[in-house]
């Protein structure tokens, strides 16, 4: 129990003093133990002490009042424990009351936010806040509830739980007081008032930005379109997609202080790692959804509040940096419609995820053009640093050219060489870039680890293994899609053992996928289709993960457009895995006096001035795989050591002078792969029936044309998948269009100089695979498909490339009805061609032709009149060529409805009188078409 010490006030007589001492003992006894003690007269009284304390009595007061004033005291604080359990139940009950308060308050709030699009009052959010605090108060006060109330019953209990069981009631009591107050407080009149407008935020830009003015016009103009509603803006790393999102949206917030502006501009940064309640909060913040009920709710919830208040609005919604489909409904994103006005704008490196999120025409953000490249580097070095010597400048265009127009690298780059002052920094720096990039300050640092982000996000390691081996080419080079996906197939990356057509969709796929993924980008001006390229800086980043980051820097060795005059020394050639030494100048290759254990690619492609190889330099290298000697002209023997290479499987020797193939060769089991076209010095290649695991055979413009023997031995090779060749023989083509088995695996068909006498009427059967064919100096009259299926069925489904030259017996090339595919037709020099689709050959074929025709190219053709009788769709038609003595084509099977679907289609002609004399559908077409129309003069 707690003691009490009574001051007796100072300044009393001596009697009176003790006189209250007795009076005061009697009384204060019902109260509790006590203890009196006589004050000093000198000390100076105060008032009542906490319980426990004292209780002191002023000078001169009345010993009853003292008393009274003494027993009010107590008694005000034994009602904290007296009433401890009706207080609690109180408490309890009241906090009940108030949690009712604020859900019918709730209720209220959001009926308002979503349904009117108000936005809660100030007064409204702070009482919500006290609320939630007092309540997680009462949550630790009533947590304590069992152990204070058997405390308080416990008997004998001494001093220390009295005094704990006083302090939890007095916490108790004012708890109480708090929640009836608040409670008595949550009843408003109104609680939202309309939403402030919101401006969204003006983001930073660096004061450097160069060369985005036509691309922001252009990606502005597109968004502004009403049908526009959802724009995907890709590219690789470091390009300044971002940067360009950024002017849209400072853009979007300049528009907000006008009549049409849009109330609410959102940024939201994605990211690799994608969670949509982190986008989703970023959106709530922005929209006034800030509290922590809020934050509890569910994703779902969440996404209906979110939906339910940006239905109501405007709004501009930009989402930079994501890696793969964002669904916007489930963030509770509404669909931007024409109605609406709402924009939604995205900035990502795959084309797969614009094509994923819904976008039909995305934008492609690109690396700045030479000139605007140049600017960009001039301002990151600065005037200053250019002009402290006069060579300086020269030098630093080389550095800026090393960049390749990407953004990323220029900026970094350009700083880096800000504070390099003398023209020898300046040439090592050149000589850096062009031989190990990663080797300069920064890059490693700066630029490798964000395009690398890219690589980490390709599934699979056979992707990102195929994706390495592109970085062999050289700077800039245009890489062959179907080299380079038999180098793959031949490496393992993919499984090619079952079936090669399935191989190849395979590599066809992952070249899709690092397309769509920014790595590689399409290549040839006219040829897209066949050919791939990589980016400089990419290709350095390529390199410094072959390397392993340069753990084991050395085990890709790519010299390739360098020069090189010998095979370069290498440190370790334990390490070596691959080695590109493309496009040098490489004379002869000596005895190898290394060991190369792990070396599976050697490419030695388009050294001009190789003449020998020593046989001993194939002995070291027992696991190549892949062997390129293809363009080395001067080359005209191999040695028979090259029987040593027991697991070559890919052999490309095309294009070289090389007289006979080594006996050797006949040894290699495993080759697979055989590339001997254009070698116009090749004397035979008898016993090639020995290659038991062949699957693929070119022989295309091949100087000892193919014999009857020779069909033969081909139809030896059991495995055979691809074949292409040339024929000259009347009988040698009977024979092979005879052979099911050869006519299976037929790709490229090549038939020459074959008089008229021969062959009046070529028959071509249906070949499924076949891709090109080429017609030249033959006097066949007409060329038939076989009837042994029905009329209407593709008999050449897979041709897409077709030339026809020096053909001056045929009137009609009526059989292309048959090949769906074809991209790309050429026609030269066939003096009595009338026609291409001849209307009485094609009575009673229900085909329209040219759907997927991309180039058209017709030379001297004198008595052609007719490409087809009537107008065509051309979807994918891009070019027209029609050149020399062509007057009498006067109509093309245009109208204003063609080419609708695809690229603007160029009409080339070479001759002004041609033009003139064109007779077009109708006044809509002549006006379509007429400004395509473009003079162009070849030297023939």
């Amino acid at each position: 129990m707690y003691r009490v010490t009574v001051l007796i006030g100072a300044g009393d007589s001596l009697g009176g003093r003790n006189q209250n001492l007795q009076h005061l003992s009697s009384k204060a006894k019902k109260f509790t133990p006590f203890k009196l003690i006589d004050a000093k007269p000198h000390l100076k009284v105060h008032k009542s002490c906490k319980m426990g304390g004292c209780v002191s009595v002023q000078p001169q007061v009345p010993c009853d009042q003292v008393l009274n004033h003494l027993g009010s005291c107590f008694c005000r604080k034994l009602k904290y424990i007296q009433n401890l359990k009706k207080n609690l139940v109180a408490l309890e009950t009241a906090m009940e009351d108030l949690k009712a308060v604020r859900s019918d308050l709730l209720r209220k709030v959001h009926a308002a936010e979503e349904g009117g699009g108000l936005q809660r009052l100030h007064q409204i959010k702070v009482w919500l806040e006290r609320v939630e605090s007092i309540e997680s108060q009462f949550n630790g006060l009533y947590s304590t509830r069992d152990v204070e109330l058997k405390r308080l019953c416990f008997n004998g209990a001494g001093p220390k739980n009295l005094r704990l069981n006083y302090l939890y009631g007095k916490r108790v009591f004012k708890m109480l007081n708090m929640v009836k107050d608040l409670k008595s407080k949550g009843f408003f009149e109104e609680v939202a008032s309309p939403a402030a407008r919101a401006v969204g935020e003006e983001r930073p830009l660096t004061p450097t930005v160069v060369g985005q003015e036509t691309m922001l016009e252009k990606a502005w103009n597109h968004l502004m379109d009403d049908e526009t509603g959802i724009m995907g803006l890709y590219g690789m790393g470091g390009v300044g997609k971002t940067t360009l999102l950024t002017q849209i949206n400072n853009k979007f917030v300049d528009m907000c202080d006008t009549h049409d502006g849009v109330f609410i501009v959102i940024w939201v940064v994605v990211s690799g790692d994608l969670q949509l309640h982190k986008i989703q909060h970023r959106i709530g913040n922005k929209i006034g959804y800030k509290g922590v009920e809020w934050k509890k709710k569910k994703e779902n919830q969440k996404a209906l509040d979110i939906f339910n208040f940006l239905s109501k609005k405007r709004f501009v919604l930009l989402l930079d940096d994501i890696w793969r489909k964002v669904d916007l409904t489930e963030i509770g994103i509404p669909n931007p419609t024409s109605q609406n006005g709402c924009k939604i704008v995205f900035t990502t490196r795959s084309l797969g995820v614009c094509t994923s999120m819904g976008v039909h025409e995305p934008m492609e953000v690109r690396c700045l053009s030479t000139n605007d490249a140049w600017d960009l580097f001039k301002k990151k070095v600065g005037q200053n640093t250019l002009d402290i010597h006069p060579d300086i400048p020269k030098i630093a265009r080389k550095v800026a050219g090393a960049c390749r127009g990407l953004p990323l690298a220029l900026n970094v780059i350009g700083e880096t060489m800000s504070c390099k002052k003398t023209t020898q920094e300046w040439y090592h720096a050149v000589d850096v870039l062009k031989t190990y990039a990663a080797d300069f300050s920064d890059v490693k640092e700066k630029i490798l680890p964000i395009l690398k982000y890219s690589y980490d996000n390709l599934e699979g390691e056979n992707v990102k293994s195929c994706f390495l081996y592109c970085s062999l080419f050289p700077e800039d080079a245009l890489i062959d899609k179907e080299r380079v996906i038999d180098y793959w197939i031949c490496e393992g990356f993919i499984d090619g053992v079952e079936s090669k057509e399935r191989a190849v969709n395979q590599g066809y796929e992952i070249l899709g996928t690092l397309v769509c993924a920014s790595l590689l980008q399409e290549g040839g001006k006219y040829d897209n289709k066949s050919y791939v390229r990589m980016h400089d800086v990419v290709r350095e980043m390529a390199l410094w993960i072959a390397s392993d980051l340069e753990k084991q820097k050395g085990s890709y060795i790519v010299r390739a457009g360098v020069g090189l005059n010998e095979v370069p020394k290498v440190h370790n050639w334990q390490l070596v895995t691959r080695m590109s030494l493309v496009n040098n100048k490489i004379k002869e290759i000596d005895e190898s006096h290394h060991e190369c254990p792990n070396l599976t690619t050697l490419l030695l492609q388009n050294n001009r001035c190789l003449v020998t190889i020593s046989g001993e330099f194939f002995r070291s290298m027992p696991r190549l795989v892949v062997l390129d000697l293809s363009w080395n002209v001067e080359l005209k023997a191999l040695p028979e050591q090259i029987s040593e290479l027991v697991s070559l499987r890919y052999l490309d020797l095309s294009e070289s002078n090389i007289v006979r193939l080594p006996v050797g060769l006949q040894k290699l089991k495993r080759l697979m792969h055989l590339n001997l076209e254009s070698m116009l010095c090749l004397e035979g290649v008898s016993g090639i029936s020995n290659l038991s695991s062949l699957k693929t055979l070119k022989l295309l413009n091949f100087i000892m044309w193919p014999t009857m023997s020779l069909l033969e031995e081909l139809e030896r090779l059991e495995h055979l998948e691809v074949l292409t060749v040339e024929i000259t023989s009347s009988s040698v083509l009977k024979q092979l269009l005879c052979s099911h088995r050869l006519v299976r695996c037929l790709q490229k068909l090549s038939i020459k100089y074959i008089e008229e006498e021969s062959v009046r009427v070529l028959t071509l059967p249906s070949i499924q695979d076949l891709r090109e064919v080429f017609i030249g100096g033959c006097g066949i009259r007409e060329i038939m498909i076989e009837r042994n299926t029905m009329l209407t069925s593709p008999c050449l489904p897979h041709l897409s490339k077709v030339l026809i030259a020096g053909c001056n017996g045929l009137k009609d090339l009526t059989w292309l009805l048959f090949a769906p595919n074809l991209t790309h037709l050429s026609v030269w020099n066939s003096s009595q061609l009338e026609e291409i689709i001849s209307q009485e050959e094609a009575a009673g074929v229900e085909i329209v032709p040219f759907r997927k025709l991309e180039y058209l190219h017709l030379w001297d053709l004198p008595e052609v009149m007719s490409i087809y009788w009537s107008p065509l769709p051309f979807p994918y038609l891009s070019l027209i060529n029609v050149q020399n003595d062509c007057q009498k084509l006067k109509k093309l099977p245009l109208d204003s409805q063609s080419c609708v679907a695809g690229e603007e289609l160029v009409i080339e002609y070479g001759d002004e009188e041609w033009k003139e004399k064109v007779e077009w559908e109708d006044e809509a077409t002549r006006l379509r078409f007429v400004p395509s129309c473009k003079l162009v003069l070849y030297d023939v």
